[in-house]
């Protein structure tokens, strides 16, 4: 069996095309230029993923490397319906098994970048200023609570983040709802009155 580089990915362009993520998949197993252009859609999501979990760019870029790295060979082995729930599954994997050989407490934080023409420095400020907070705020959250934003904030809709955490759709959408109650009334935020 011969050895993925991972750094041949980006002697590839991206084929740019027009299909699916899962037919990308499909040929992605045999197709060099298909599994780059499946890499290239999501490696930045990935990373961001890894980055909030992990708490490191060297280890988010070390686990996105093994997380592509063990895709390419699940795909060489079945095929895949939903692209993004794989991915994220895998990388949801990897995360938990690198804190697992760790065993060190890991704080959730990420760097986001809050940049827009149409805002001024100080609605820039003052957003960073609530994103810090509300990521401050996400380890006081329940374990299912946390998985379950960070997964939201990677991008992942709610059947997604059901796949990756093996949990009814139900499930997700309470813990979500939950998750979001607790985390305004930790920020102060009044709760939404209820419609009758």
């Amino acid at each position: 069996m011969v050895e993925y580089q991972p750094q041949a990915i980006a002697d590839f362009r991206p084929v740019l095309s027009a299909e699916s993520d899962e037919i990308l998949a499909a040929r992605a197993a045999t197709d060099p230029a298909a599994f780059a252009e499946l890499y290239n859609r999501y490696v930045a999501r990935i990373d961001g993923y890894c980055r909030q979990r992990l708490h490191s760019a060297d280890l988010a870029e070390d686990a996105t490397h093994q997380i592509f790295l063990r895709a390419l060979e699940s795909l060489r082995k079945h095929p895949v319906d939903n692209v993004a729930a794989w991915l994220f599954t895998i990388a949801h994997n990897e995360c938990i098994d690198r804190y697992r050989r760790h065993r060190a407490h890991v704080p959730i934080e990420m760097a986001v970048e809050m940049e827009g023409i149409e805002r001024s420095p100080e609605d820039q400020a003052i957003a960073r200023s609530m994103v810090r907070e509300l990521w401050d705020l996400l380890p006081l959250l329940g374990e299912d609570q946390r998985q379950v934003l960070e997964l939201r904030l990677a991008g992942l809709s709610s059947g997604e983040i059901e796949i990756v955490l093996g949990k009814s759709r139900s499930w997700v959408g309470v813990t979500q709802h939950r998750a979001v109650l607790r985390l305004r009334a930790l920020m102060g935020v009044p709760a939404i009155p209820k419609e009758r």
